[in-house]
């Protein structure tokens, strides 16, 4: 049944993955569509992790199935090491180190904001109605 959950949440991150970078261009060699969908793919985990991490009536296959498959198919690093590569072989050294550190950076922020979004969520579902924080 693992395998069944990873592979059905894996084909639909594969097929929104090729989606997506489909329908951002990639202006002047920039791989903006391969940092979206990281970017992306970096705050959504982050924020399902914590969520589920705070709910424990999660199906364990259904968590396997988006965390694993939909997010592991939808964000891509053999892609962005491939792209930065090919940038450095074409002397495109000052896009190529761009490309790296808002990827590294910008996708440690997002996870951290969506570990914070998450919290807040959970934080606002505890809280009885009417009292305020």
């Amino acid at each position: 049944m693992n395998v069944l959950a990873v592979g059905t949440g894996g084909f639909i991150g594969a097929i929104l993955r090729y989606s997506v970078g489909r329908v951002i261009s990639t202006p002047s060699g920039f791989p903006f569509g391969t940092l979206v969908i990281n970017l992306l793919g970096c705050l959504f985990l982050a924020w399902f992790f914590t969520i589920t991490a705070k709910r424990l009536n999660i199906n364990a296959n259904l968590k396997l199935a988006i965390g694993t498959g939909f997010t592991g198919a939808f964000t891509t690093f053999s892609t962005f090491s491939v792209e930065t590569l090919n940038l450095l072989r074409s002397n495109q050294i000052l896009i190529a180190l761009v490309y790296v550190l808002v990827s590294i950076l910008g996708g440690i922020t997002l996870a951290l904001l969506g570990a914070k979004l998450a919290s807040i969520n959970v934080q606002g579902e505890r809280q009885p109605k009417g009292e305020t924080k």
